[in-house]
Parts: structure tokens; C-alpha cells; sequence
């Protein structure tokens, strides 16, 4: 970040990409997610915040089915992704979440070369007709995950050997191989050391140029820094969203002036 914070653009007249309404989760009998109503713009970084266990990770993981894998979680209510009903039975969550990319809280590169990290995705949805087709888009989204530079001469070492940031870089470039309209991070500098932070938290910003993006993070400086829309959850609730200005200069629930200003949490 040149200036330490990223300029703040009008998201008011942006198309919205993701549409929540009504959204309840379940864990078994616990009410984990009430009630959530939230719109979220296209080419924007959303940032998700609130106290550990206040449900914002639940959310994120609605946002691409990956409560779906969890035999006791229970999703009512409606997501839209361009007006599309994610949880209609006609959708395959496995085709949904090559549109919707997912970059955890640890870098979790899978125990193959840094290429076929990249590779593994395109290959499975069809995305390449032949190797050169593959190569293209292996490098393009290395560049993309800003790495492409300090592995373009190493490609077939292990993704493993990586630094962490890189790791975490790589992730980014595995999770934007398969050309997906929303990226979703939960906590992706958590893991990471401040220079490795700041060059994931700079290709945020890159990202937002062509995708949705939502972050959940427990750094309320971090979310000031990249986003330019905020959402803060409370117990389960979806307390107040808004312009991140407008969030953390003007609150208008107590309950979020009292988590920014370290009250709670």
C-alpha cells in the first residue's frame, strides 16, 4: 500500500454479485448464522469482521457450499450469485466453487509441484484443450497471484519448499486458475509475517480489479486497509455493512462502535 490506505471508490452504483436474504445455519441445534441480509458488489473487497466465533467464517463458507461437507450443518434462506439460487438442487457445488475460489487460513499447497498446484483445477473442469493451452494459463494465473517471478525458473520443485507467503501466494494463484468471478479468503495473513502480509494484502487490492472479493479478518487495521465495504458480526448476527469508511469513522450500531473501539471482542 503506497499511502497505507487503499483509495476508496464508489461501490454504490456496482452491480451486486452475491445476494444473501433470510440465511440461517445450523449446527445440529446450535443457531450459528441469524437471520442474514447482505448484499455484496461486484469487483469489491468485502471485509468480514467480529469477535472469534461470531459466525463470520460460517457465512464465507455459504458463499461456496463448503458447509455442505460438514454432516451436521443445516443452510435456510436464500444466496444469490447473479441471481442464481446457489443451494437450488440443479447447481453442482463442485462447478460452483470453480467460479467461487476459496484461499484459507493456512497456506495449504497440495504435496505436488508448484505447475501442477496451478495445473490441478484447469484440468479437472476442461479449462485447457493441450499442454500449451495449460502452460498459458498456469503462468497467467502465477502472475496473477503475483509469484510467477520468483518460480517461473523452479516450476517443477514442490509447492511445499515454498516460503510461507509464498505458499500463500500460490494458493491465490491455484484459487484464480480456474477463472472464478468471486475470490473468498478466510483469514489469509493470518499465518504470515508482516513483509508476507503486506505483499498478499497488495494483491488484494490487484485482485478486486477483476473479482468479488470477501475476507474475513480478525485485524480490524487489515480490513481498513484492503476492503472497501465492511460487514460486522456479533453472536450470530450481522450487526451492521457498510462503506468500511462509514463502519469504522461512523458507526451506527453501539454494538460495532463498542468492537472497534476494543470494548468488545
Amino acid at each position: 500500500m503506497k499511502d497505507g490506505r487503499l483509495e476508496e471508490r464508489d461501490t454504490t452504483m456496482q452491480d451486486t454479485k452475491i445476494k444473501a436474504s433470510n440465511v440461517q445455519v445450523y449446527y445440529g441445534d446450535n443457531h450459528a448464522i441469524k437471520d442474514v441480509d447482505v448484499e455484496i458488489k461486484d469487483k469489491t473487497v468485502t471485509a468480514f469482521i467480529g469477535p472469534s466465533g461470531c459466525g463470520k467464517s460460517t457465512f464465507l463458507r455459504c458463499l461456496n457450499r463448503m458447509n455442505d461437507t460438514i454432516d451436521v450443518a443445516r443452510i435456510e434462506g436464500k444466496i444469490l450469485i447473479d441471481d442464481e439460487d446457489i443451494y437450488d438442487r440443479k447447481v453442482d457445488p463442485v462447478q460452483l466453487r470453480a467460479k467461487v475460489g476459496m484461499v484459507f487460513q493456512k497456506p495449504n499447497p497440495f504435496p505436488k509441484s508448484i505447475y501442477d498446484n496451478v495445473a490441478y483445477g484447469p484440468k479437472i473442469h476442461g479449462l485447457a484443450k493441450n499442454k500449451a493451452d495449460l502452460d498459458d494459463i498456469v503462468e497467467n494465473a502465477l502472475r496473477r497471484g503475483a509469484i510467477w517471478d520468483e518460480v517461473k525458473d523452479r516450476l517443477h520443485a514442490p509447492g511445499t519448499g515454498l516460503s510461507g507467503g509464498q505458499q500463500q501466494r500460490l494458493c491465490i494463484a491455484r484459487a484464480v486458475a480456474t477463472e472464478p468471478e468471486i475470490l473468498l479468503m478466510d483469514e489469509p495473513c493470518s499465518a504470515l509475517d508482516p513483509i508476507a502480509t503486506d505483499q498478499v494484502e497488495n494483491l488484494i487490492h490487484e485482485l478486486r480489479e477483476n473479482y468479488s472479493v470477501v475476507i474475513v479478518t480478525h485485524s480490524m487495521q487489515q480490513a481498513a486497509r484492503v476492503s472497501q465495504k465492511t460487514a460486522f458480526f456479533h453472536l450470530g448476527n450481522l450487526v451492521e455493512y457498510g462503506t468500511t469508511d462509514q463502519i469504522f469513522q461512523n458507526p451506527h450500531d453501539s454494538r460495532t462502535e463498542s468492537y472497534i473501539t476494543g470494548r468488545i471482542g
